[in-house]
């Protein structure tokens, strides 16, 4: 798999028309087999709030939260580049707050990077929060801790007025420093015109082939989170499926007495056991 992936990486990938693949991770596991594959990126998501969670949105999510993660995946990860998002009010609340809160998730989470929402009201944390050393990835359209705002989970960018916002914030971010944006349900035209405008990589979730890379909720491409199944989503495997009928198998075997055999269990010598009868 060669190297340690890099935010100069994601650049010469960029450059190269190279297609770039991230996905999400929120523990050891999991993080692990994603690097072992050859995934390009990792994402600690907020989408941690549902998929692990139970939340009903990524609002409830909270430092701490972010924080125990991301200590997780980056534990099980050596090829990767991991990314950890900020979560809704860690950057809201001025300049202060989001460098010190970016800075717990690189120094104490051993993240390469953050990610934060937002195009022009949140420019100037972006640079200070790069001032600081610590890379940036922006993130545009459905940008899901402003969920109450939008009035749910739709497609952004769909008016004039807001396709030209789109592009206007994506130019500032990159303005600002950020070395990567996600688009996030975003007409796929309009994605490509982003795409093309800016220098830096664009990475797409519901905004079609046009972004020079893509990311997913691997509980979603993998079938095993289905409280909502987006359009965007291909389900790769369907691991949901397998554990459960795993788990049949376990219960009908453990209560019919099939497991365990002699097979799974430890000896003991003939001589002691006669000794403690």
């Amino acid at each position: 798999m060669g190297n340690k992936v890099t935010v100069s990486t994601f650049q010469k990938m960029k450059d190269n028309k190279e297609k770039i693949t991230m996905l999400t991770a929120y523990d050891y596991t999991n993080a692990k087999l994603l690097d072992e594959a050859g995934i390009d990126a990792i994402l600690v998501g907020d989408s941690l709030g549902m998929v692990m969670l139970g939340y009903p949105d990524t609002t409830r999510v909270t430092m701490e939260d972010m924080l125990h993660h991301t200590k997780a995946v980056a534990r099980g990860v050596k090829h990767a580049m991991v990314i950890s998002d900020l979560p809704f009010l860690s950057y809201h609340t001025g300049i202060y707050d989001a460098v010190k809160n970016a800075g717990v998730l690189i120094q104490q989470g051993y993240a390469q990077a953050v990610k934060l929402e937002g195009g022009s009201e949140v420019v100037d944390e972006v640079k200070a929060i790069i001032k600081a050393g610590i890379p940036v990835m922006g993130h545009l359209g459905l940008t899901p801790q402003s969920v109450h705002k939008f009035g749910g989970y739709g497609v952004q960018g769909k008016t004039a007025s807001q396709a030209k916002k789109l592009i206007e914030d994506a130019q500032l971010l990159q303005d600002a420093g950020v070395f990567a944006i996600v688009l996030e349900c975003v007409p796929y035209k309009l994605a490509e015109i982003i795409s093309e405008n800016l220098s830096i990589p664009t990475i797409g979730i519901g905004a079609g082939g046009g972004c020079d890379g893509q990311v997913l909720v691997s509980m979603d491409m993998l079938g095993m989170y289905k409280d909502m199944t987006p359009k965007f989503v291909k389900e790769y495997a369907l691991i949901g499926q397998k554990i459960k009928a795993g788990v049949a198998s376990y219960i009908q075997e453990v209560k019919n007495g099939v497991f365990p055999t002699t097979e799974h269990s430890f000896t003991i010598d003939e001589d002691v056991l006669k000794q403690v009868e």
